[in-house]
């Protein structure tokens, strides 16, 4: 069986990091498959720089609706049916809920605000998945396999990146709701 990496990240981080780039690359290496979106930002980078590895590369990319917005590759889709309207948050996340479930680990590219990406990450951790996010502004990686190491991204958030996770996607809440998880299988 072939290992699945969710790799994903901020709509607005346009450049990968050549630290990114490296990972990528040895994920492409081991022969695993990469598992990424379709939105413009880092999942179009991800996927221009797939498109032009010198080995193969075994990627699907998932899309919310019929069709992707992004294929560059041309590699095989897995479109995911939403109920949510066309264009609101319901509708995208359906894709990345189908992804943090195939997926074996998590490869995040974050710019401590996009809320997307936080939840991918949170995604994951609730189904015992790890995840390595890689700090934008940083330049550097950290290992997301318990709460404590998620609280301390969060804790690298600006006051109003918090409070705009707060409203969209209940950070407080799906915080809580990790620290009990972990504390009924402990």
């Amino acid at each position: 069986m072939t290992t699945k990496v969710f790799i994903s990240g901020s709509i607005a981080i346009k450049r990968l990091a050549p630290e990114v780039l490296q990972r990528i690359d040895r994920i492409v290496s081991q022969d695993f498959e990469v598992v990424v979106g379709d939105a413009n930002g880092v999942d179009r980078s991800i996927q221009n720089h797939l498109s032009v590895h010198p080995h193969p590369v075994k990627a699907t990319v998932f899309c919310s609706g019929e069709v992707p917005r992004n294929n560059v590759g041309a590699w095989p889709v897995e479109a995911v049916t939403t109920d949510g309207s066309a264009r609101s948050r319901a509708f995208y996340t359906a894709k990345d809920l189908r992804m943090a479930e195939v997926a074996d680990y998590g490869l995040m590219i974050w710019d401590a605000e996009s809320t997307g990406t936080l939840s991918n990450v949170i995604e994951l951790l609730s189904r015992g998945k790890k995840s390595v996010v890689f700090l934008d502004k940083e330049g550097a990686f950290h290992n997301v396999s318990g709460v404590q190491q998620l609280q301390t991204l969060v804790d690298r958030m600006s006051q109003s990146a918090r409070r705009k996770a707060e409203k969209k996607i209940g950070l407080t809440h799906r915080l809580q709701s990790l620290r009990q998880q972990r504390l009924l299988h402990a």
